[in-house]
């Protein structure tokens, strides 16, 4: 290991679990510092039981725990759900629009504490790592950082367990945990153990959050979702703050099997990696955003939308929230949700969301101009111009190949039979 800057308090990303427990007294015992832990209440539940008396216990001089939900959702998912960003097609993104918001307070209480340093658990081959860093660089690029999976001789498991022994750190963990776990209000990830073989079909023992559609009721169920400018703000027609909103769909989500997600996805440091993720409400959120959005946004900017949401996605994996090209994507975004007001109503179904109505005070369609009768306001011969203009180049381009080789591009039809006397 190489050697240590000094460093006399160090802020810590505290989950209670057996990385960060063993972290507080390895940084005392290599660091000779202070340690304050800190932890973000992003919807964890029981997870956060005994949390301070654990913190203490394992030597931190203190414990922070902050509720972060409403501002996890306003800030973090809704804007993310407005752009319609999706990691490699599926990934919902709930661990990663996560990490900036921790590492924000993060940054805050070691600069209200006077510390040097802030520190994490996560390990030298993952995401989080650089979701960590890069938004403390944003922020304050003069606290340094300490990751101790790059430092320590610690390599598995079986190492951090004898390492808690050895200080008597008080873990809930055995060799028996056989996934690594991360939950918040919108979403739980699971990854190791069996998954990391992709021919193995995940376990239903593992799932947390979600019944399996098999198991879910026989009977449909309808929920209707009102959006205001692209933020959801009610359920069925009663007006809803984010976390309550957020936890009804969840219920109602995992009831029905809905939002499970298996995939083998590309780590930003270049290898893969297989998560499974539920994400009940999120998935209900993003159909029913979808839907209306289909109903209010005209054809270009929707297309052109499309098309940054996969750069947004990317930047918010990448751990590059704090930047100047992701708010000048979500500014764009900001405007596009402008007229995005209205109401979806939805049927879930063992696994299944099916959009069964919307309605918008800005809506874009008009059944007397999809209807094929005849109207004022286009005249269908109008289409024959249209044709020939948007189709010159290809013709052009045919004209061409027949004139030079007697056949076109795409096939060799008798022209002959065409000719003029």
């Amino acid at each position: 290991m190489a050697e240590l800057q000094p460093i006399n308090k160090v802020v810590l990303a505290y989950s209670g679990g057996l990385d960060t427990s063993i972290i507080v007294p390895w940084l005392r015992n290599n660091y000779h510092c202070e340690v304050i832990c800190f932890c973000a209440d992003l919807g964890q539940a029981e997870e956060l039981d005994g949390l301070e008396e654990k913190a203490l216990q394992t030597g931190a001089s203190k414990l922070y725990i902050r509720d972060l939900r409403d501002e996890f959702l306003r800030d973090f998912v809704f804007p993310t759900l407005q752009s319609g960003a999706v990691y490699e097609r599926v990934y919902l993104l709930g661990t990663s629009f996560a990490r900036p918001l921790i590492a924000k307070h993060l940054v805050g209480i070691a600069e209200a504490e006077g510390a040097d340093a802030i520190a994490h658990g996560c390990t030298g081959k993952g995401n989080d790592q650089v979701r960590f860093e890069l938004t403390a660089m944003a922020l304050n690029p003069k606290l340094q950082v300490i990751a101790p999976w790059r430092e320590w001789d610690i390599r598995s498991r079986e190492d951090a367990l004898a390492y808690a022994e050895e200080f008597n750190v008080p873990v809930s963990s055995t060799l028996k945990s056989i996934y690594s776990r991360d939950r918040n209000i919108f979403h739980m990830s699971h990854e190791g153990g069996p998954l990391e073989d992709p021919w193995n079909e995940p376990e239903e023992a593992m799932f947390v959050l979600t019944q399996s559609p098999e198991e879910a009721p026989d009977q449909p169920a309808y929920v209707e979702i009102g959006f205001s400018k692209g933020i959801p703000v009610s359920l069925n027609g009663q007006a809803l703050d984010p976390v309550p909103l957020l936890e009804r769909l969840n219920q109602l989500g995992a009831e029905n099997g809905i939002g499970r997600v298996d995939m083998v996805e590309n780590r930003l440091i270049g290898m893969k990696s297989r998560g499974v993720y539920e994400t009940p409400g999120g998935t209900i959120l993003r159909a029913a955003h979808q839907a209306l959005e289909s109903l209010c946004l005209d054809k270009a900017t929707m297309h052109y939308k499309d098309f940054i949401a996969v750069k947004y996605a990317e930047l918010v994996y990448n751990g590059m929230w704090y930047t100047r090209l992701r708010e000048a994507l979500d500014a764009f975004v900001q405007e596009t949700q402008q007229t995005v007001t209205g109401t979806v109503r939805l049927k879930l179904y063992k696994g299944n969301i099916i959009v069964a109505g919307r309605k918008s005070p800005y809506s874009l369609y008009r059944e007397d101009y999809a209807s094929f009768g005849h109207m004022d306001i286009y005249d269908q011969t109008d289409a024959e111009g249209f044709i020939h203009m948007i189709g010159l180049p290809m013709k052009v381009d045919a004209l061409l190949s027949v004139d030079g080789t007697g056949k076109s591009r795409y096939r060799q039809p008798d022209y002959t039979r065409f000719k003029r006397d």
